[in-house]
């Protein structure tokens, strides 16, 4: 998810972030730009070297040191309770093994730590999540191992992190509600309520603007 168009996401999830913070999928950097100032260290997962490549200019640029600390979020070589936040914008639909990244979440956390998350995934749209379900092989294998089909809220959960906020809503709806001048809680009344309505062509324009657009962004916390 790329481009000035996501930048209002990435300031959302960012915010209240502090202290030491892992980063899944750290990619070329674009979050950098919104992270607070009480973010003292990014701990960057990255499995692709064009990724860290491109990061380069980014990381020179902001105050706040980045330290790459592994490629597989499923893994890593840190200690338990190693880190005061997590962070993972629109990663989790492409990790293999996405339960036991989340494991290792929970593991890395301080107690009372959090994860921050922003993601696309299941659409409570039963028509489009049966399209998600026909298109996931294919979907795949053009991008990078990216499901279109996963419940993000009961990930998160089933890791044993509390979700303290989950909103789940279309983003293509939510842009358009937020450029007639809607604030982000105000848009969000015009996410989908899990029913196809409509008539052919609005339920078509529908199924193809979440197939990889509905989104989930949250916050989990690890308790004590």
């Amino acid at each position: 998810m790329l481009g000035a168009p996501m930048d209002a996401y990435r300031a959302r999830v960012c915010a209240g972030l502090s202290g030491d913070v892992l980063e899944l999928g750290f990619g070329s950097g674009r979050n950098l730009a919104h992270l607070p100032v009480d973010v003292k260290r990014v701990l960057a997962v990255e499995p692709s070297e064009v990724g860290t490549s491109l990061a380069a200019n980014r990381i020179a640029a902001s105050d706040i040191p980045v330290e790459f600390v592994g490629r597989s979020g499923e893994e890593l070589a840190l200690e338990n309770e190693s880190v005061d936040h997590v962070l993972v914008t629109w990663t989790l639909c492409t990790i293999p093994d996405v339960a036991r990244a989340l494991s290792e979440v929970r593991r890395l956390l301080k107690p009372g730590g959090t994860l921050h998350f922003i993601e696309h995934g299941r659409s409570p749209d039963p028509e489009t999540a049966r399209w998600q379900d026909r298109l996931n092989p294919l979907w795949g294998r053009l991008f990078g191992g990216c499901h279109l089909d996963r419940s993000i809220d009961e990930l998160v959960r089933n890791s044993g992190l509390v979700l303290r906020d989950v909103k789940m809503y279309s983003m293509s709806r939510e842009r358009k509600a937020r450029l007639q001048g809607l604030s982000f809680e105000e848009s969000l009344a015009h996410s989908p309520d899990g029913t196809s309505t409509g008539g052919t062509l609005e339920r078509l324009g529908r199924v193809t603007s979440e197939l990889a657009g509905f989104a989930y962004e949250g916050v989990a916390e690890k308790l004590a």
